[in-house]
């Protein structure tokens, strides 16, 4: 899986948000905004190819969480990062 291209995450007036640039921006009908673990995971998968094991493992190195819990969220956050249509 990989973030696609130009969808970039800023924060904007505290919240994170992710953006399109280019022809992608057109369309404002879907803002999507993350939370701070969601805004952790995308920093550290940007311009990387990852798994939903690679998010877990992310995680659980930054987070007091078990890893059931954590392998649930990751399968979750890649599952909704799909739909959303920013990973491939």
């Amino acid at each position: 899986m990989k973030i696609k291209k130009n969808f970039t995450l800023r924060n904007v007036c505290g919240e994170n948000i992710v953006v399109a640039e280019g022809k992608e921006n057109i369309d404002f009908t879907k803002i999507i905004s993350m939370n701070e673990s969601s805004a952790y995971l995308w920093k550290n998968v940007e311009g990387k190819d990852f798994t939903s094991d690679t998010l877990r493992d992310l995680l659980l190195a930054e987070y007091d969480v078990d890893p059931a819990t954590a392998e649930a969220d990751a399968k979750a956050i890649a599952k909704k990062w799909k739909e959303a249509g920013i990973a491939e």
